[in-house]
C-alpha cells in the first residue's frame, strides 16, 4: 500500500517502487486508497514535472490526490494519460505518466 498514516493523524506518499507504479497503471488502481480509477485521474508532483508533463508518482482519485499535496507540490486532474517505460537509452530510468489532456 502507498499510504502511511502519521501519528499526528495526516497522511503521506511512500516512495513507489517500480512494481507497484506499474501495477498502478496497468491495473488502473489508485496509488494511494488501491480503489478502482474513475475520470478524473490526478497526479501530485513538482512543479519540475508539471512543466514537463511527466509525473513519477501513480495516478490517483482527486480527493487521494489532495489528500497527501504538500508544500510546493501541485494536483493534476486528467481524463486519460499515457504510461511510459523507459528503456536503456532514456536518461529518466523510472517508469512516468503523462496525462494526454489536463483540467
Amino acid at each position: 500500500m502507498m499510504r502511511e498514516d502519521l501519528r499526528d493523524g495526516s497522511t503521506r506518499l511512500r516512495e513507489p517502487t517500480r512494481a507497484w507504479v506499474t501495477q498502478c497503471a496497468l491495473s488502473r488502481i489508485c496509488g494511494l486508497c488501491e480503489g478502482g480509477l474513475t475520470r478524473p485521474v490526478a497526479f501530485v508532483g513538482t512543479p519540475r514535472e508539471d512543466g514537463r508533463n511527466q509525473f513519477h508518482r501513480p495516478p490517483m482519485h482527486v480527493a487521494c490526490a489532495e489528500s497527501v499535496r504538500s508544500g510546493d507540490e501541485v494536483v493534476v486532474t486528467t481524463a486519460g494519460f499515457e504510461f511510459v517505460r523507459p528503456d536503456r537509452d532514456d536518461p529518466d530510468r523510472s517508469p512516468r505518466f503523462e496525462p494526454n489532456s489536463r483540467f
